[in-house]
């Protein structure tokens, strides 16, 4: 029987690999969630892997209707049935009910509860140090490096703008939860 990150791990090859460096990113994201388990209780690993591997399925054309990754990677889920803990995870993933807010869309993303607790903060933390092309970054690098690479009118950035003290505390938490469990 195949675990969920398994399962996480060939849906999201399916949809994203296509998607050329967004597959590298997905698949980084994935390997520095792993490494961030120590920052959540064990029963919610398996969670956080798999929230890694599914992140950005939103992306592929197939299953992209409404544009939001986020939210259109979330109800696919939720149609196949994958738990609700992933399937919020997904949608809520680095920031995005700012973005939500920004595009008009946060009426939509309600239909998923937004939990904030520490696999969500291992998730931003994943994937906010890791770049689009799968290098490792500190948090700062990978927010000066998606507010570069989008005009400021774009919503993107003006998300960026408002989001990034917000979930540089997740990351802090995230790190601090670590050093607790691993005293360096």
């Amino acid at each position: 029987m195949a675990t969920l990150v398994e399962d996480a791990a060939r849906l999201a090859e399916q949809l994203v690999s296509p998607l050329g460096r967004r597959w590298t990113h997905v698949q980084a994201v994935a390997a520095r969630a792993g490494e961030l388990t120590g920052a959540v209780q064990p029963v919610q690993a398996e969670h956080l892997v798999a929230a890694a591997w599914l992140h950005d399925i939103g992306y592929a054309p197939e299953i992209g209707a409404t544009k939001f990754h986020p939210l259109d990677g979330a109800r696919h889920l939720r149609d196949l049935g994958w738990p609700p803990a992933i399937v919020n995870l997904v949608a809520h993933h680095s920031g995005a009910r700012f973005e939500a807010a920004e595009r008009g869309m946060s009426e939509q993303l309600d239909e998923f509860p937004f939990v904030d607790n520490p696999v969500l903060d291992a998730l931003v933390t994943a994937d906010l140090t890791t770049g689009p092309g799968g290098e490792r970054f500190t948090y700062d690098e990978r927010i000066a490096e998606i507010l570069k690479r989008y005009p400021t009118n774009d919503p993107v950035h003006r998300t960026w703008v408002k989001a990034a003290p917000i979930l540089k505390e997740a990351v802090r938490r995230t790190t601090d939860r670590l050093t607790k469990v691993q005293p360096r």
